[in-house]
Parts: C-alpha cells; structure tokens; sequence
C-alpha cells in the first residue's frame, strides 16, 4: 500500500468521493467567497438572512448567487415571489436570476414546490451535487448558500463537498436557539471550517445574553442584529426583498455585508 496517498490507503469506494470533491471544487473556482448561512435550529431566520445578504452584496456591486441548500423544505422561491423553473433536462443546470442576482432550488425544478418532497439521503446528496457541480454560476464575487437545520446528513454534505469560505451563523435572542446555534458553530469549526459571524435575526434592540453566549463561545464576533418588524414577513411573504424595500434595513444588511472578505 502506497504510503502518503489516501485513496491507496482507504476504501476503494473513497477514492471516488476523493475525485468528485475534487471535480466539484473545479467547478466551482470561479467563485471567489463561498459563505454558508447556517444553524442547527430552525425557524431562527437562516432564509431571511441568506436572502437579505445576497441582495445586499448585489446592491453594494457585486456578482452574485444563491443557493437553496435545504433540499426537501426549499423555500427561496416563496421569498422572491420567482415561479419559474429551471431547465433540468440537460446539464449544467441554469440558475434563475432575481434583480441581477442567480438563484438555484428544489423548487425550480419539481411540478408542485408546495408538495413535500420525500426523498431519503442519498437522492438528497445526488441533488445537492449537481447545484453544486452541475450547476452553470459563472463567474460570482459570492455565493451565499442557505443551509438546513440540523448537524447530519445535508449540512455535512454541503461542508464536506462545497470547500466553503466560511459561516455566518444566524440565531435570535431565545435561549434554545443560542444553544442549537452554538452547536451548528462547533460543528463547523470541528469540520475546521471558518466562522465568520453571529447573526442575530428578531433582535428586541438590546444586547442578548444568549447571542453573546454563542458569540464567545465560538470566538467570532456578532456581525449585526436584524430589528424584529412585521414589515420583513410581509414582505417576504408577497416575495419582495426587505433590503430592496425598507432604507433601515439596507444599512443593517450592507454593514454585515461589509465585514464579510472582498
């Protein structure tokens, strides 16, 4: 067995997984920050944020897309009031663009995005996959992917394959998110991937004892703190963006924009 080589010295199998990460991080050389929003928590906002920094970056001059990571819930669509499908017959698959900005999701591609999608692990990897591989981003100055909640299967295989930059890590002032927040950061920083920031969405105004919990338990700083406003779920739910509607909003979302790498 050939000594410092780790597909002579693993499974067989390994070394396949080996050649497709390897392909997938090719394919995607040409996007040059790849940021993950992220918590093991849901319902703390990951959407919200996702959507609202890629708007924000494109605003602000930049290239960019956006990936629905979350495979069997995708919820982007909704967010962007977008109805079209993408084109699935042949690879590589073309995102859609939303005001300048390149969207890709589950929901582009089945007949009903209001139908569960019940597939088991593996067809979920084989999709995450292609948006990842087969998908045609082009040229971006960012990709921001909007991850599930968990710490198993999807989210591992978004951190294993897509070779990200790093997290922004989103929870709100609620004990039980800090804490389901704090283990999405040790996740990824087991997985020694970058935590650039804490967001805290449905902030109440003041400093939040848990979200500083989470801040200085991951050693990375709070990015920002999104104002609770019924203003944001109604917009989003008539599938406009927040920071393209609402001035107070713009400049929460550019300043947290701005400390992410150029």
């Amino acid at each position: 067995m050939e000594r410092g080589n780790p597909e002579a010295q693993a499974h067989p199998s390994f070394g396949g997984v080996l050649r497709h990460q390897a392909a997938i991080r090719e394919k995607l050389s040409k996007i040059r920050n790849k940021i993950g929003v992220y918590s093991a928590k849901g319902g703390v906002g990951k959407t919200t944020v996702a959507v609202n920094l890629a708007f924000a970056l494109q605003r602000n001059g930049y290239r960019v897309g956006l990936l629905d990571a979350d495979i069997d819930c995708p919820n982007l669509p909704m967010f962007l009031g977008l109805e079209g499908r993408m084109q699935s017959e042949t690879l590589p698959l073309k995102p859609l663009e939303k005001d300048g900005v390149k969207v890709a999701s589950t929901a582009m591609l089945v007949d009903d995005a209001k139908s569960p999608i019940i597939w088991r692990g593996p067809l979920i990897a084989k999709m995450l996959y292609d948006f990842l591989g087969s998908t045609d981003w082009g040229e971006l100055d960012y990709l921001i992917v909007d991850l599930p909640p968990g710490t198993s299967d999807s989210p591992l295989t978004v951190m294993q394959v897509a070779n990200l930059d790093g997290f922004i890590i989103v929870t709100t002032p609620q004990r039980i998110a800090g804490v389901n927040s704090m283990r999405a950061g040790l996740m990824a920083k087991r997985l020694s991937a970058h935590v650039f920031g804490v967001v805290e969405n449905m902030s109440q105004g003041g400093p939040s004892p848990s979200t500083e919990e989470v801040s200085k338990a991951l050693g990375a700083e709070i990015m920002g703190r999104v104002p609770a406003d019924r203003r944001m779920a109604d917009l989003s739910d008539s599938g406009k963006v927040p920071v393209l509607e609402l001035a107070e909003m713009a400049k929460v979302f550019d300043d947290i924009a701005g400390k992410l790498p150029k």
